[in-house]
């Protein structure tokens, strides 16, 4: 099955959508600009050209043990210059450095390199991913990421291959060597459902073959060869030409006819059943290039022919367009949004009752199984004796998916979407290292064939799950079926489309829920909701719809008995007429009937309407239809007298009156019809006087000619009508022509504003992602500010220029009773524990002088802080306010205070010794002198405090040998000494005797010094 070449100027999603690939990648445009030199056709193909040479194929390798021999072979026989690009993803071991890219490089003339985190894919380039990474491409760029699964459980290859299949789309090739597991079976559907190719290494050539032979098990394998035939089928594949899209060849009658699609369908629906004629064409013109190209056929005719001559063909064919990727818990959030809703539901069941789902086109059963197991959870966590049931009905239109969803049996690689927690309690593990769905599940979720196109749907449905089904389906069966969902739901029933898929068109029957993952809730509230469901078997009625130029607030024309329509009918007929009558629109649709009117109208043959042309007798044929066109045409009352119908009781003369009706407002624009009878003679009664014989030949060429001229008044009218209608259809057809042109060029300006505005989206979520690193890193640095103001347990407050309250540290309490809501508020307001009355002036005058302000101050409970005052600076040097702290000083001044008593204790001490003594510090300077020395010497005691040891006397005393020694008491281990004689006055020798002071066993800078006159 060989895809169609890779596109390298144009492709088409599956969204109906045509686009070129140059919105995909940014202009670059080097040098001066050239707007004025090229028209902008010009630019365009420039672009083009440009972006076109960045869209080449990718080639991601997966493998496992003994894929390194395949890739040996297979780089080998490939050329350097092929023109696509390599990415190599392996089993590595996490912890040994990766030697791969060396091993590699030895086999190919092709660059080879470890990928790194934003490297830029380039063709002929050999990327190999590094060991304990998961790796991904966006953008054409390899992003790693940290592993999030246990060793036992990662599928690197599955990682990779899911992210190629989305960002390459038809440029991704996967390859799968040699291997063991299963890893790369769910990313090679992903590559299949976006029109990659797929290539495996034929099992019987690889040294181990699991991954191989689960990869094939997929039937979504394109080739199956040995590892030295790979890249020459590769290049073949890659060098193969188009087949022409069908849009760009539509003239081309000769290479494919208008009706071979047609064909095509008819062949696939005579052998299978199903009619993929409302499918979308894109869809299914790739699905049947594919095979085309598979069987190198380029021509549609000739691949008709060959479907005609090869029914297994058509079932391939069939398998190609049924093509379906799913897996468990696809899209995890959506299913975390679907639980939070579900459980309202759930919980307004009534005991004993059933909760009826519907997933169609379940294709494997991945999602019916996960629904299942979302219903089991939600049901754990509301009341547990409340009983509910499930009934999961389940469906698809291929018999060999559902035979497959029915035995739940899944590969070891579901691991990387099933929780741990999940396959516990919902999975048995096999002996062959599968996962079987548990009977618990197994038995909520009923599995069947089912066509959703035809087949009558399943109803009273509390969820209807429809994901990724109706993105291949046309917009008329789109349309067909969103109102066939709406009937299948019970009311507030819960509506879950893809992420691609939307309700355009019917938003009046659902009502949004969550709009990212497209879960709606059924409508019932809505007046419009007046669709006609067209289902596959008969459940609709016929409703005629009603003039353009009637007035109604409604657009049924089916008649009603009741409301204010039937009232205003009413008292329009109790003022004017009694009669039977009815009231129709200018098309004689019957919106509503007075009295008995069975003596003049009957139901038609065939499908039942109400018009009344059609359900008049034929003798007021002729009567009826010239008096409601006259008076619909002048909007006059027009009045036929004797007109004769037959009744069951022989012939009737009735006056048959139309009038137009022009108030009430609602009514304005519709016909009266009513029915008057007259007296009857009794020979017209019974019909003796209607035969032929008794009219005169004038008579009825009286007749005749009255019917002739009216025939040609209304053939005159009917023909000026259609000229007129003629000239209409003309002046509309050139308005539709100037607005189809008109839509061109705006949509030509609008694919130039998408183009801006994506690009413009990238920037803003550049700086949308750029603010969130800046709030965080603004939030760290609050949270940093806030414990460091904290920690340090210092009462700050924050004032702006007029002393209003911005902020503060809790600490504040203590000093002014300050709580949260007092931000906003004058400090001034506030009374605080402070001896301190100039608060409001010293904060003026920092703001006036800009210099700080630091001062000690005493509360009320002799708690003693030093307070400063400091302007507050912003980061461009702007004075913003000021800021108060308050650090607590108590335990200092206290000591302080103590220190000072302790002192003058000593001082007192020293002063009444009888002894000469004086105190010195380690400057030598007197601190303290006795009374006794000051009288011994002749000295003055409060002169000397503060002055040099010289002050004592005069220098014949020796001050420079006592000073010496008094200075050696600080400098070594000795802490006295005795004994020492100096001259003294008067010639008189001096005794001295000095010890160091010590304080609880630790020397202080000062000195006790005794001075005694010898004998």
């Amino acid at each position: 099955m060989t895809p169609p070449h890779p596109p390298t100027s144009a492709a088409y999603d599956d969204d109906d959508q045509e686009y070129d690939v140059a919105q995909e990648a940014p202009i670059r445009v080097e040098g001066p600009p050239v707007e004025d030199q090229v028209s902008t056709t010009q630019r365009r193909t420039a672009q083009r050209q440009e972006d076109a040479a960045e869209k080449f194929p990718i080639v991601g390798l997966g493998g496992s043990a003994g894929a390194l021999g395949a890739f040996d072979i297979f780089f080998r026989h490939l050329p350097a210059n092929s023109g696509m690009a390599f990415v190599v993803v392996m089993h590595l071991v996490p912890d040994q450095p990766g030697e791969l890219p060396a091993v590699l490089q030895r086999f190919t003339a092709m660059p080879v390199q470890e990928a790194a985190d934003g490297l830029k894919v380039r063709p002929n380039h050999v990327y190999v991913i590094p060991p304990d990474r998961d790796m991904s491409i966006l953008h054409g760029t390899l992003l790693l990421f940290q592993p999030t699964q246990a060793r036992g459980r990662r599928l690197p290859i599955d990682f990779f291959f899911q992210s190629l299949a989305k960002d390459a789309r038809e440029r991704a090739i996967c390859i799968i060597c040699s291997g063991m597991g299963s890893d790369g079976t769910i990313g090679l559907k992903m590559v299949m459902e976006n029109f990659g190719m797929v290539m495996v290494q034929s099992p019987e050539t690889a040294e181990y073959d699991s991954m191989p032979r689960s990869a094939i098990a997929t039937e979504f394998v394109d080739y199956v060869l040995p590892a030295e035939q790979l890249p020459a089928k590769l290049l073949e594949y890659l060098h193969t030409p188009l087949i022409e899209r069908p849009r760009r060849e539509a003239a081309e009658s000769g290479s494919r006819p208008a009706h071979a699609l047609q064909k095509i369908f008819l062949l696939i629906r005579a052998q299978t059943g199903h009619d993929f004629s409302f499918y979308k064409r894109n869809t299914v013109f790739r699905r049947i290039e594919r095979r085309m190209n598979a069987h190198q056929i380029h021509e549609f005719p000739q691949y008709v022919r060959y479907l005609q001559e090869n029914p297994d063909e058509v079932e391939a064919l069939f398998r190609e367009l049924l093509i379906g990727v799913t897996k468990f818990f696809r899209d995890p959030e959506a299913f975390l949004s679907l639980r939070v809703r579900l459980l309202p539901l759930l919980r307004s069941k009534p005991a004993d009752s059933v909760i009826r789902v519907w997933a169609p086109g379940c294709s494997t059963g991945e999602e019916a199984y996960s629904l299942a197991m979302v219903l089991l959870e939600c049901l754990d966590s509301i009341d547990p004796t409340k009983y509910l049931k499930i009934q999961l009905f389940a469906t698809d239109i291929n018999p060999a998916a559902i035979d497959f969803a029915r035995a739940g049996l899944y590969p070891t690689n579901i691991t990387a979407d099933v929780s741990p927690e999940r396959l516990e309690r919902f999975f048995g593990r096999q002996p062959d290292g599968s996962y079987q769905i548990s009977k618990e599940v197994r038995d909520v979720v009923i599995f069947a064939v089912h066509n959703l196109t035809k087949d009558a749907p399943f109803t009273k449905l509390d969820l209807l799950c429809c994901r990724n089904l109706l993105i291949y389906l046309s917009a008329e069966l789109q349309k067909s079926l969103l109102p066939v969902f709406h009937y299948a739901l019970n009311p507030n029933g819960l509506l879950f489309l893809g992420p691609s898929e939307n309700l355009t068109g019917y938003h009046d029957l659902f009502t949004p829920q969550d709009i990212k993952w497209k879960i709606s809730r059924r409508n019932d509230a809505s007046p419009s909701i007046t669709r006609v469901v067209n289902f596959p078997f008969a459940l609709s009625r016929h409703h005629p719809a009603t003039a353009p130029g009637a007035q109604l607030p409604m657009t049924s024309s089916s008649p009603r008995k009741t409301g204010p329509f039937a009232a205003l009918i009413q008292k329009t007929l109790l003022r004017i007429y009694t009669p039977p009558a009815v009231v129709v629109n200018a098309k004689g649709e019957i919106l509503y009937v007075n009295g008995r009117t069975g003596r003049y109208l009957e139901p038609a043959p065939g499908v039942g309407g109400l018009n009344i042309f059609d359900m008049a007798r034929e003798e007021l044929n002729y009567e009826l239809s010239a008096a409601v066109h006259k008076a619909s045409t002048t909007r006059q009352q027009v009045v036929a007298e004797g007109v004769k119908v037959k009744t069951d009781a022989g012939y009737q003369l009735l006056r048959l009156s139309v009038k137009y009706l022009e108030e009430p407002e609602q009514l304005a624009g519709l016909l009266l019809v009513t029915f008057e009878d007259q007296p009857t003679p009794r020979k017209v009664r019974t019909g003796k006087t209607a035969t032929s014989t008794d009219l005169s030949r004038d008579a009825v060429v009286a007749a005749l000619e009255k019917e002739l001229q009216f025939n040609k008044l209304r053939l005159q009218t009917t023909i000026e009508e259609m000229e007129s209608s003629l000239e209409e259809l003309k002046s509309t057809n050139e308005e539709l022509q100037s607005a189809n042109e008109e839509l061109q060029s705006t949509n030509e300006e609008a694919m130039t504003n998408k183009e801006e505005m994506q690009s413009l989206n990238e920037e803003l979520m550049t700086l949308n992602m750029q603010y969130l690193s800046k709030t965080e890193e603004l939030s760290q640095a609050a949270n940093d500010m806030k414990n460091l103001l904290d920690a340090t347990e210092i009462a700050t407050v924050f004032l702006d220029n007029d002393m209003i309250i911005k902020r503060f540290t809790p600490s504040m309490s203590h000093i002014m009773h300050l709580q949260p809501a007092d931000v906003g508020r004058p400090i001034t307001h506030f009374a605080s524990n402070l001896h301190y009355d100039t608060l409001e002036q010293d904060v003026r005058q920092v703001l006036d002088r800009l210099t700080s302000i630091e001062t000690t101050i005493q509360t009320t409970a002799n708690e003693w802080f030093s307070m400063r005052i400091l302007p507050y600076r912003t980061l461009d040097n702007y004075i913003n306010g000021a800021v108060l702290t308050f650090t607590e000083v108590s335990d200092l001044k206290h000591l302080e205070a103590r220190l000072r008593e302790s002192t003058r204790f000593a001082e007192s001490i020293i002063e009444t010794m009888h002894e000469p003594l004086l105190v010195l510090d380690g400057e030598l300077r007197i601190q303290t002198v006795s009374q006794t020395l000051a009288d011994q010497f002749q000295l003055d005691a409060q002169q000397l405090r503060g002055q040099p040891l010289a002050a004592l006397g005069p220098g014949e005393w020796g001050h420079a040998l006592l000073a010496e020694r008094l200075r050696g008491l600080f400098d070594s281990s000795e802490p006295s000494f005795e004994g020492l004689r100096l001259p003294g006055p008067q010639g008189r020798p001096v005794e001295a005797f000095a010890r160091r002071i010590f304080s609880h066993g630790s020397p202080t800078n000062h000195v006790l010094l005794g001075l005694t006159l010898a004998e």
